[in-house]
């Protein structure tokens, strides 16, 4: 089944852009703030999902910003409950 639209590309800023109707993300299983690559290929406009390698647990506490992300998760002066110290 494809699934199509006609489009009129509009002002973005000093870019051009297009909004995706549901029905055709839907098809290609697009979603909101999903990282996408663009390429023309013979002419045409293709989108395809980014494909990001998973970050290993390594990486991913390289990219954590404490100030960012409101500081550590807990505390270790903080009692939560019955705990001994």
């Amino acid at each position: 089944m494809t699934t199509e639209a006609v489009l009129d590309i509009k002002q973005w800023g000093n870019n051009l852009g297009v909004r995706l109707p549901v029905a055709v993300s839907r098809a290609a299983h697009l979603h909101v703030d999903q990282r996408v690559r663009i390429t023309v290929e013979n002419g045409a406009v293709v989108i395809r999902p980014a494909e990001e390698p998973a970050l290993t647990l390594d990486q991913r506490l390289a990219l954590f910003d404490p100030e960012k992300h409101g500081g550590e998760a807990m505390r270790p002066s903080q009692v939560l409950g019955a705990e001994q110290w």
